[in-house]
């Protein structure tokens, strides 16, 4: 990721990046107000709801909590674990390697956007807005249990929703090229979900650009080495993973599980 960002096929893109983040950060209160009254004409509230389904709060109450929901790690969980049973079921081999794809992709996008939160300590707009301000506080390297006892107050650069949706999405779209939609509906859901995390409060607009690259170069980095070309053009054959299924006995209780290997 680190050698693609400076490579010459990427780094016209890292220097845009940086570059519209520079130029959106002086916009960012003035968006922030046009995102919260486009919020309010269309029904979207500032507040996130959930309801429970089962032991898990995963139910978006409303509109805006359904497309705030849409970067967070538990939809795509849901949508690896449902390619990955449909792929054992049926023994299709590339639902169950893009399944593996999107749990590699959930955690390298954590770590990638947690590490840059904590470096660059940027308040979120409903903390700035909350003291009066208009323009965010930037404390650099906060210490960790200030970080954890306060988070919202720097963790806004970049967003961690976006990161994780696009790179999630960027694997959906390599490992089923031929499902035209995957591209459209990722994008359209990605720019709703970035409109309301700014009419709620939670981003500003600049927290994006960086965002989107991250998580490009992740999804693109993962698919890539779950795949080698072929001598075809643009035939593509997926790296073979290797699952085995094994029951035994711990403690004297039956135990099963998956072993993944790749």
């Amino acid at each position: 990721m680190a050698t693609d960002a400076v490579s010459e096929k990427y780094y016209l893109y890292s220097l845009a990046s940086l570059g519209l983040t520079a130029a959106l950060i002086p916009a960012d209160p003035v968006l922030l107000k046009h995102g919260r009254r486009m919020g309010e004409n269309v029904g979207f509230s500032e507040d996130h709801t959930y309801h429970n389904l089962g032991p898990l709060k995963i139910v978006p109450g409303d509109g805006g909590s359904f497309l705030y929901f849409m970067g967070n790690g538990t939809t795509f969980i849901l949508i690896g674990t449902g390619l990955a049973t449909y792929g054992l079921i049926t023994n299709d081999y590339r639902a169950i390697s893009t399944s593996v794809q999107l749990m590699q992709s959930i955690l390298m996008s954590g770590i990638v956007a947690q590490s840059l939160k904590r470096i660059t300590g940027r308040e979120s707009p409903f903390i700035t807005t909350s003291n009066g301000r208009e323009n965010s506080l930037w404390q650099f390297f906060p210490s960790f249990s200030a970080y954890q006892k306060n988070t919202s107050a720097y963790d806004a650069m970049p967003s961690g929703h976006l990161t994780t949706g696009v790179a999630a999405w960027v694997i959906l779209a390599e490992n089923y090229p031929e499902k035209k939609w995957i591209k459209p509906v990722g994008i359209t859901l990605m720019g709703l979900m970035s409109f309301e995390m700014v009419q709620s409060g939670v981003h500003w607009a600049s927290d994006y650009p960086v965002a989107i690259l991250l998580g490009y170069l992740i999804g693109k980095n993962i698919a890539k080495n779950a795949m080698t070309k072929t001598n075809s053009a643009g035939a593509l054959r997926e790296k073979k993973y290797s699952f085995s299924l094994a029951s035994s006995y711990v403690y004297g209780n039956r135990v099963a599980g998956i072993t993944v290997g790749f």
